[in-house]
């Protein structure tokens, strides 16, 4: 099993990164996983094997630079590096507060900020190396607008992931950076996001969206991944039409929304 990948989850204590660990675990992989709940850390580990904990506040430079560290402490690299955390928040544009908008901006891209500069320095001297972002679907299509500083969120890290990977194309070409968008997932994240979630979603509209996921349907996308790099995967089927009808004539398909 020593020669299994080492891969570092941040966000791992629930949802998609607990049930990541989960799966990567049973296939022996060497993990290291960061999160702010302890107890609920430590259960995750447990039930993935071969795992280290790290408490963190991914929104702190310093937590995510120690993660990294004790990562390098306990099995002398990182293969894979998987920026999972993130936070929703349901506020509409016109309700948004600073406070409000400044943390969506904290948990969602500057965490995923401070774990590419603080491993991909790592790939580069090793010549090869995994970065996953884990983004959303919503940060493409106004599909539920109440979600707006989140999306916004998402849409930023979007740029950042793929400002890096063109930054290393040519010189690192065994550097992988790729964007995980999920849709919607049946998860924590709905019922912690601040403001609540409202009953009607954009899955739910006349017409119906694609399948709820559920958190290990998108743990056994990002193992595949992880075993075939590429630049982004959308997980669910349809996905990616549905953006490019989007971008394709922005208005027909806002209006069509109703």
């Amino acid at each position: 099993m020593s020669d299994q990948p080492v891969v570092v989850i941040t966000g791992a204590s629930s949802g998609i990164g607990a049930a990541l660990a989960r799966r990567l675990g049973r296939q022996g992989f060497r993990l290291v996983l960061g999160a702010r709940r302890p107890d609920a850390l430590r259960a995750v580990a447990i039930e993935a094997g071969n795992a280290k904990t790290v408490t963190v506040d991914v929104t702190r430079r310093a937590d995510v630079e120690r993660l990294r560290d004790e990562a390098f402490a306990q099995f002398g690299c990182v293969d894979v590096w998987v920026n999972n955390a993130g936070r929703g928040i349901n506020a509409p544009v016109l309700e948004l507060t600073d406070e409000q908008f400044d943390e969506m901006m904290a948990v969602n891209v500057k965490s995923a900020l401070y774990g590419m500069q603080a491993i991909v320095p790592h790939f580069k001297a090793r010549g090869h190396g995994h970065l996953i972002n884990v983004s959303s679907f919503l940060s493409r299509v106004p599909l539920a607008t109440y979600r707006s500083a989140y999306n916004a969120a998402k849409a930023a890290l979007n740029a950042l992931t793929a400002n890096l990977r063109m930054d290393l194309r040519r010189e690192y070409p065994e550097i992988y950076v790729s964007l995980v968008m999920p849709g919607m997932v049946t998860t924590e994240f709905a019922r912690n996001a601040l403001g609540g979630t409202p009953a009607v979603t954009w899955a739910s509209r006349p017409g119906g969206g694609p399948p709820i996921q559920n958190a290990d349907e998108i743990a056994a996308a990002i193992e595949e991944l992880i075993a075939s790099p590429r630049e982004e995967l959308y997980t669910q089927p349809g996905q990616p039409d549905t953006v490019v009808t989007y971008f394709q004539d922005v208005g027909a398909f806002e209006r069509g929304l109703g």
